[in-house]
C-alpha cells in the first residue's frame, strides 16, 4: 500500500493527502511530529535520508519527495491530470509558480504567526517581508483567477491542489482573503469538488483511506 509520511498542518503534506482522497486511492498515513524533531530520528532517516516531510512511498517501495512531484505521480492517467500536452505544461507552470512565488513566503509567515505565535514578535520584520513578497504572488494569482473557476480552463486539476495547499490558509500568515476576491471564490470552488477533505481532517482516524 502507498504510504504518506506527513506532519499535521502542513500545506505541502496536505497536497498528496488530498489528491489520494479525491482519487479514491488506498494509502496509509504516517504522522511525523517535526516540532519534536521526529523527522531527524534514525528511524525516519532510514526512510528518507533527507529528513523532511512529506515523503511518499509507492506500492513498489519507491520513495518520492517534493509535494508537487507526488501530485504528478499520483495523478497520472486520472481526471486530475490535464489531458492535453499544453494543459500539462500549463499545470507545471503554475506548480513551479506556487513553489517559487507563494509557498516560500506564505509558509514561514504562517509558521511564525500561527504555529509558533510566541515567536511572532521576535520575527515581526521577517513576517512583514514575507507578507509583502507573498502579496506580489497572490495578486498575480488573483488576476489569473478573475475570469475562471479553476487554475486551468480545462477544469480542476493538480494545479489547483498544488496552489491550494498554502494559499487557502493565507489568513493564518497574517494576510487577508478579502484582498483577493477571485482567490476567495476559487478556494470555495475547490472546497466544493468531489471528495474534498479539509486540512483540519488530516490525521483524524476517520479521514484515513483504507
Amino acid at each position: 500500500m502507498t504510504k504518506l509520511y506527513a506532519c499535521l498542518g502542513s500545506g505541502n503534506c496536505f497536497k498528496p493527502w488530498l489528491a489520494m482522497h479525491q482519487l479514491g486511492m488506498p494509502f496509509k498515513l504516517e504522522l511525523i511530529d517535526v516540532l519534536k524533531g521526529e523527522q531527524k530520528t534514525p528511524a525516519y532517516l532510514s526512510v528518507n535520508p533527507l529528513g523532511v516531510v512529506p515523503h511518499l512511498i509507492t506500492e513498489t517501495g519507491h520513495g518520492i519527495g517534493e509535494s508537487n512531484a507526488m501530485l504528478w505521480y499520483l495523478a497520472e492517467d486520472s481526471h486530475l491530470m490535464p489531458a492535453t500536452r499544453e494543459g500539462r505544461a500549463e499545470a507545471l507552470q503554475w506548480m513551479y509558480f506556487e513553489q517559487s512565488k507563494l509557498e516560500p513566503f506564505i509558509s514561514p509567515a504562517r509558521f511564525f504567526t500561527t504555529i509558533l505565535p510566541d515567536q511572532r514578535e521576535a520575527r515581526a520584520e521577517d513576517i512583514r517581508k514575507w507578507q509583502t513578497a507573498a502579496d506580489a504572488g497572490l495578486s498575480r494569482l488573483d488576476a489569473h483567477l478573475a475570469h475562471r473557476t479553476f487554475m486551468l480552463q480545462s477544469g480542476y486539476s493538480i494545479a489547483d491542489i498544488a496552489t491550494f495547499g498554502y494559499v487557502h490558509v493565507l489568513e493564518e500568515a497574517g494576510l487577508s482573503m478579502a484582498d483577493y476576491p477571485a482567490i476567495a471564490h476559487w478556494v470555495a470552488a475547490v472546497a466544493d469538488t468531489e471528495g474534498f477533505r479539509p486540512l483540519s481532517e488530516m490525521g483524524q482516524s476517520h479521514s484515513k483511506a483504507a
